[in-house]
């Protein structure tokens, strides 16, 4: 078993409250979730209104899967309106 991790850091400056953070957040999630079918949590900065940190995981057989699962995963983050991709950290474990 391979367990992959990536870790994205956000910045959302059209959003002015924490009301419209979590919504681009929940519909960030959503999406994610049923499209890639992986494991999705804000995990850092949750009071502040302009910065998101999502933890995502995903589990597969082998580690090319994996890789190209969060990859996949990382591009569609990349061009989702109303978020700019600021960092990421991608590792897996089980190998």
């Amino acid at each position: 078993m391979i367990v992959g991790t990536l870790r994205v850091r956000l910045l959302l400056r059209g959003c002015h409250s924490l009301k419209e953070k979590r919504s681009v957040v929940r519909s960030l999630k959503d999406r994610l979730r049923d499209k890639f079918n992986v494991a999705v949590a804000e995990v850092d900065h949750q009071d502040v209104w302009q910065t998101a940190e999502l933890g995502i995981v995903t589990v597969g057989t082998d580690t090319p899967f994996v890789h190209s699962v969060l990859s996949h995963v990382t591009e569609f983050v990349r061009f989702f309106g109303g978020v700019e991709l600021i960092d990421q950290e991608m590792e897996t474990y089980g190998e």
